[in-house]
């Protein structure tokens, strides 16, 4: 494979305040599309007639359209002009979104989730763009910064979706959602710099040298692992939340559990903090307390029936958990090989949606078999995992640095 020139800082227009919100707000906005269903599945569900497990499969689908976007789109972040790519797939998600608004049946509405979520990954795309133009010092700020844009739109996505719908119905929000997403993309071929591609070969070699990246990088893979517990664990939360609280006792109408979105705000936020401690070499650390909370978050989500405010509470420490493991990762990933962000991308995040598909697949079957403790319980698992792989990695690198001396 012919690799490019590499291009310097000096190459890129400088990365100013403006350009490094508008990279946040599209990337956003985009993944945002795959959680707009979540808080109004069960106003879908009684609206085309689904069962619960039916109506699951809805964020299933988006979840492996994601995965399989990360697999074999992301990649062509290195080897097209990245702002045409961006232009293109953000189009297509706009469309995607008219097509749910329209669907008449689990077969279309399936099909068309399964688009929006495989296009979605422009997300990526943006994210390593940011990363490419960022300078060295500023780069775990920058991604971040562009993560919590990012972040802010999954969680948002769900409290603005389940406002819409109540006021207009859940058809409405996907139709809105298309209309702004066409703006963003006007806004994105106006804005961003041209990108040349940085490698010069044809597809199929540029999806094998994504798996060469895999082997040949441990913190990579050790970091692929990390995310797919951690997404895994995430989905396990929020694909059943909708029916939970959509029951007694809460019965809470769609635009209320949109609202349980702001929980988890806070670790969003928590985003950019992050990426600077691993900026200052505090990964490890990070690493480890992101794990505890992903622990310990069950603790009071398995309350929920008690105590609103504990549910909350959970949400919340959870989120900042998934967010702060999250951004480290990808400070960390984004160090290893700066002419193939794309592609170390591609493996990182198809691992991560792998996790989350894995996650949403499994919660709402044990949700409609076992209830909402049996949610609890399945999702403490990820985090344990996640928690024996980190001691293992600290033990190793230890042995290591014994055997150096």
């Amino acid at each position: 494979m012919t690799q490019a020139p590499r291009e310097r800082a000096s190459d890129f227009p400088a990365l100013t305040g403006p350009l490094v919100l508008l990279l946040a707000t599209a990337t956003g906005m985009t993944v945002a599309s795959i959680y707009y269903a979540q808080p109004l599945l069960e106003a879908m569900r009684a609206a085309l007639g689904l069962g619960v497990a039916g109506a699951g499969m809805v964020i299933t689908v988006s979840q492996f359209g994601y995965a399989l976007g990360l697999a074999l789109l992301v990649p062509l972040g290195d080897l097209y002009e990245r702002r045409k790519l961006v232009v293109a797939m953000t189009t297509g998600i706009a469309l995607g979104l008219a097509g749910m608004g329209c669907a008449s049946g689990m077969t279309m509405l399936l099909l068309f989730s399964l688009m929006v979520g495989a296009l979605s990954v422009v997300a990526q795309i943006l994210v390593a763009f940011a990363a490419d133009l960022a300078r060295e010092w500023e780069r775990g700020r920058v991604v971040g910064t562009v993560m919590s844009g990012l972040l802010l739109g999954i969680l948002l996505a769900r409290t603005v979706a389940g406002l819409l719908a109540q006021l207009f119905g859940w058809r409405a929000v996907f139709w809105l959602a298309a209309a702004v997403l066409l703006g963003v993309a006007v806004m994105i071929f106006r804005a961003l710099p041209v990108r040349r591609p940085t490698v010069r070969s044809g597809y199929v070699a540029l999806l094998k040298s994504t798996l060469i990246l895999f082997r040949d990088e441990p913190v990579l893979r050790l970091r692929s692992w990390y995310g797919a517990l951690a997404f895994g664990l995430f989905s396990i939360l929020w694909t059943p939340l909708a029916f939970l609280l959509s029951q007694p006792p809460f019965n809470y109408p769609p635009g209320v559990i949109g609202l349980f979105g702001f929980a988890g705000v806070a670790g969003a936020l928590a985003a950019s903090a992050a990426g600077r401690l691993a900026d200052r070499g505090a990964a490890g650390y990070t690493t480890g307390a992101a794990i505890v909370l992903l622990i310990v978050s069950w603790w009071p989500i398995g309350l929920a029936s008690r105590s609103v405010a504990l549910l909350i509470a959970g949400i919340l420490f959870l989120d900042l958990g998934v967010q702060a493991l999250h951004i480290t990762n990808q400070s960390e990933i984004y160090r290893l090989r700066p002419e193939a962000r794309s592609r170390l991308t591609s493996a990182y995040m198809a691992c991560f949606f792998a996790g989350g598909v894995a996650g949403s697949s499994l919660s709402a079957l044990v949700y409609s078999r076992a209830g909402w403790m049996g949610v609890c319980v399945l999702g403490v698992l990820p985090g344990c995992a996640a928690a024996g792989i980190w001691l293992r990695s600290i033990a190793v690198r230890r042995a290591g640095a014994k055997a150096g001396n």
